[in-house]
């Protein structure tokens, strides 16, 4: 980390959205693990990146909030603080709405999303293939992921940032790689 990446950072007033936040712990993932935890995965790799915007570093620790936590209210989020309202914005750009299938929601942030939530897509997507332990049990639920990904979240990279296209692709290459493997060595399918 650069010093004015310090700099910045320290003058960032993020510890509301963090306290907020805390509301994921109890929201399981299908990967493992918890909610909460991945909102700091995501945080972090925005960082690893060197993304210093305020605003894209508030959403990414409540970009989960509203979809898994069905209490939160947009107030909430409005009132945090002086960028409660952007943030807001964001994660509702970032947040699957009622209707619309996951393909639906995917091709909105590309199509029209703005480079903040194609930012924050990729790193939420990042983080979620990084957390994907190949569970032999449910590779159907694995190809859907990596097929979503070479689908929209590869073009939203594509976009924004050379780089976490090249992780989103190494992600994808290794994943696939031990699904073959996995499959080789314990062809087991699951019992419910």
């Amino acid at each position: 980390m650069e010093n004015f990446e310090k700099d910045i950072l320290a003058g960032m007033v993020i510890a509301p959205y963090l306290q907020k936040a805390t509301a994921l712990r109890g929201v399981k993932r299908y990967v493992g693990g918890n909610q909460f935890r991945h909102a700091f995965a995501t945080f972090a790799i925005l960082i690893d990146y060197h993304y210093m915007d305020a605003v894209l570093l508030k959403a990414s620790v409540i970009h989960d909030l509203i979809e898994d936590v069905k209490s939160t209210s947009y107030d909430e989020i409005r009132g945090i603080d002086s960028d409660g309202q952007a943030v807001l914005e964001l994660v509702l750009e970032v947040t699957r709405q009622k209707p619309e299938t996951k393909e639906e929601f995917l091709k909105r942030i590309l199509v029209t999303g703005s480079e903040s939530a194609k930012v924050l897509k990729c790193a939420d997507r990042i983080s979620n293939l990084t957390d994907l332990h190949q569970d032999i049990f449910d590779k159907e639920y694995i190809r859907n992921m990596i097929a979503d990904t070479k689908k929209w979240v590869v073009p939203m990279a594509q976009q924004v940032n050379k780089d976490m296209l090249f992780e989103l692709l190494d992600l994808i290459k290794r994943r696939e790689s031990n699904m073959k493997y996995t499959s080789s060595i314990w062809p087991m399918k699951r019992k419910d």
